[in-house]
């Protein structure tokens, strides 16, 4: 009996460019997709978070399509609104719904109802380009 394993021979197949070359070009082209630019990656992953979430709510079908959606939706915006202008323009958006004298201080306020209009129209613009709305 032989003190060393059999080995056997097994014949040599390189990969055929039909499996390879599609995931290959795939990965090439995920590493140099465009760069994140910086405004968008100055929004914290939790305020994405929150902003999909209400989209998603607000929006309702599939859920996995949805949320490809909104969240194009909302890097849609992301690139055209600063972090901090995004702020005081949903703030705005949000507090100008509050009812009596102290929303008054808001809905008085043409500068912010100029910013509450712009910031509309960007969430309706950003929202048509990925389909969450027609």
């Amino acid at each position: 009996m032989p003190s060393h394993p059999m080995r056997i021979a097994l014949p040599q197949r390189s990969p055929r460019p039909s499996t390879w070359l599609p995931v290959a070009a795939m990965t090439l082209a995920a590493l140099f997709a465009a760069p994140v630019s910086a405004e968008l990656s100055e929004y914290p992953t939790s305020e994405r978070f929150n902003w999909v979430q209400a989209c998603l709510r607000d929006h309702p079908g599939g859920h996995y399509e949805m949320v490809n959606k909104c969240a194009c939706a909302f890097d849609q915006m992301a690139t055209e609104l600063k972090f901090e202008d995004y702020i005081e323009m949903s703030t705005a958006l949000n507090a100008n719904s509050i009812g009596g004298e102290r929303g008054s201080y808001i809905r008085d306020v043409e500068k912010l109802q100029d910013e509450i209009r712009r910031y509309r129209a960007l969430l309706t613009k950003s929202k048509k380009a990925c389909y969450v709305i027609r």
